[in-house]
């Protein structure tokens, strides 16, 4: 699949934010523990996504029923569901200046009933981008950092009308932003998640 930037102006993919605030203090603090030990930006890179998949469990997996969707509350809380922990870690690449975009698929709703839009993130080596999912591991889930071929949580199902989006997104897309912001608790999320965008 070809990823396409919203935005050709690849400035636009490290811009800090109220969602990704890359300059708050917590968000700053996580980025530079994990540059301690990292010898180059690929190293960070792959700590940052390990630390979000590992360290910070999806809250339905956990039954944690917060919703954060900024990503220093996200690493503050330490829960998120794979919108909000994409949005953490595209954040703490940001934050060392390597450029992150979010983007998405269309798949069929945990619940059994529809689909839900699943958050991703891009982040861009060697001239091009590699998507990856932090949403963090589970049983028959098994994502891995990857510049190599993609190794995601899911695979798309294009015969059940499960979609791959293509675009690159510098900032939320506002329909998955807006169900976040406005969701008193993750039962209620689960809910009004977009279907597709």
């Amino acid at each position: 699949m070809q990823l396409i930037q919203e935005n050709p102006d690849l400035s636009a993919y490290l811009a800090a934010d109220e969602v990704l605030d890359h300059r708050h203090p917590l968000v700053r603090e996580a980025a530079a523990r994990l540059a301690e030990k990292a010898a180059d930006s690929y190293v960070y890179a792959q700590a940052a996504y390990e630390y979000v998949r590992d360290a910070i469990p999806h809250s339905a997996d956990s039954g944690d029923l917060r919703v954060t969707w900024r990503a220093s509350d996200v690493l503050d809380r330490g829960t998120g569901i794979c919108h909000a922990k994409a949005r953490a870690l595209a954040a703490l690449l940001r934050a060392e200046d390597i450029p992150a975009a979010l983007c998405y698929q269309r798949l069929a709703h945990d619940a059994g009933s529809g689909y839900c839009v699943h958050g991703l993130v891009a982040v861009r080596f060697h001239g091009a981008w590699h998507r990856q999912d932090c949403r963090g591991n589970k049983p028959g889930v098994d994502a891995r950092f990857s510049l190599s071929g993609e190794r995601l949580a899911f695979e798309p199902d294009l015969k059940s009308n499960e979609v791959d989006y293509p675009v690159l997104y510098a900032a939320p897309h506002p329909a998955v932003l807006a169900a976040l912001k406005n969701a008193p608790d993750r039962p209620h999320l689960w809910e009004n998640l977009p279907d597709a965008l």
